[in-house]
């Protein structure tokens, strides 16, 4: 995991500490994977749930898409999804993270 390194910019921008007090995501435990369910909630709906399976090989995030009458699904790898999780406290840029075998 990649330290965070925030401009005075940034910083002010930095939202609280979140207070889980309303019901907004499940997490649910079957056989083979991890389901997390993120629930849009709000004055108004803004968008379906969104529905990420964890498996031991992939990651998979589905939402249903009123406009076509169809489950969507994204499939990431178990490295893209660490590239993703690097990537979300990076500054804009192109990177290229080092694996732990490729620091030998």
């Amino acid at each position: 995991h990649l330290p965070r390194r925030l401009s005075p910019a940034q910083s002010a921008c930095v939202l609280p500490p979140l207070v889980y007090s309303d019901p907004m995501f499940t997490i649910e435990h079957d056989f083979d994977a991890t389901v997390v369910t993120l629930v849009d909630e709000g004055s108004t709906h803004l968008k379906e749930d969104v529905i990420i399976n964890a498996f031991d090989d992939c990651i998979t995030i589905e939402q249903f898409d009123a406009r076509s009458d169809s489950m969507v699904r994204i499939t990431l790898s178990m490295s893209q999804l660490q590239d993703l999780g690097a990537a979300l406290d990076l500054p804009e840029g192109v990177y290229r993270l080092r694996r732990e075998k490729d620091a030998d």
